[in-house]
């Protein structure tokens, strides 16, 4: 009798754990393989972004941003709808994320105009230094808003990842001035739209949020069309095109990245996209990283370490 009442006990935890037909895993399997995906995909989604912010680099000089976004939110959209059909539009309208949503495409397009403005004026390690203040804010902003327990192995990610920025970057002789408080506006903006992107990930499947997203996208950008449209070039509509399919792939990564793990073990996943711009100016442009560059990245990659060893460590127990 008591070797079946103690087996029952842990087979209910098991399927609790693990629903299904995979109740022959080990107590905490899923969460740990849940958390560790979150965080391939996330880190996925930032090397995607990075690569889509190097194609709005080569467009901005001859497209103004505005343009930029709205033929990327009518790519991406016309994805959604091809691979989600006629019934996206239906879940899309009765959806409980269209409200929220529209608050994070506001935060969004704000933090993007704040982030392009203010590098008209400054130099891009300044830039990168203070725009990564994000995963920091966003740390922050998950324990009132999400309230998630952040450990101190979670907050040691973000501060050691943080260090590895301003390593690399190596920002000197930063004066206090317009296009400083556009930058860490832009950092917040972003933030508190990615602390909202985990607070409705649940509400709805990604692409229905990525439908809503870039509806309202295209909206907000359209209104501003008529006033700064350039009639793009073959290499710019391939550009365009291009910016499209990438962000729209990274959204989905992102997207699901964020229902598949808390904000705090993601948010230092974030500093990779510092590692990958310099991995592509060199690959692209032919930038040759400094020394810093490589300690920067080599503190970078500690944090995600730190993470990946502390949540397995976490899910052991």
């Amino acid at each position: 009798m008591k070797e079946k009442h103690g087996v029952r006990p842990l087979r209910r935890l098991r399927r609790r754990a693990c629903p299904g037909p995979s109740n022959i895993l080990p107590p905490g399997a899923c969460v740990k393989t849940t958390v560790g995906l979150g965080i391939l995909l996330t880190s996925l989604s930032y090397f995607l972004f990075t690569l889509h912010d190097g194609v709005i680099k080569l467009l901005v000089e001859t497209t103004t941003v505005w343009q930029i976004l709205f033929f990327r939110s009518v790519v991406i959209l016309a994805g959604c709808l091809l691979f989600g059909g006629p019934s996206i539009v239906r879940e899309a309208v009765g959806s409980p994320v269209v409200k929220p949503m529209m608050i994070r495409s506001l935060l969004l397009l704000g933090a993007w105009l704040c982030y392009y403005n203010a590098a008209r004026e400054m130099q891009l390690a300044e830039l990168t230094t203070l725009y990564y203040a994000a995963p920091v804010v966003a740390t922050l902003l998950a324990v009132p808003i999400l309230k998630e327990r952040v450990t101190l192995p979670r907050w040691t990610a973000v501060i050691v990842g943080f260090v590895g920025v301003l390593v690399a970057t190596n920002p000197m002789g930063l004066s206090l001035r317009p296009p400083v408080y556009l930058a860490l506006l832009a950092a917040f903006l972003w933030a508190f739209s990615t602390v909202l992107l985990r607070k409705t990930a649940m509400g709805a499947r990604t692409l229905v949020q990525m439908s809503v997203t870039n509806t309202f996208f295209m909206i907000l950008t359209g209104t501003m069309l008529f006033q700064v449209w350039h009639t793009p070039s073959m290499t710019e509509l391939g550009l365009s095109l291009a910016t499209g399919i990438i962000g729209g792939v990274a959204q989905v990564a992102f997207f699901e990245g964020m229902r598949k793990a808390p904000i705090s073990v993601l948010a230092p996943f974030e500093y990779t996209s510092l590692v990958w711009a310099f991995a592509l100016g060199y690959a692209i442009w032919g930038d040759i990283p400094t020394p810093n560059v490589f300690i920067g990245a080599g503190l970078i990659c500690s944090a995600g370490l730190i993470i990946v060893f502390s949540e397995r460590m976490l899910s052991r127990r």
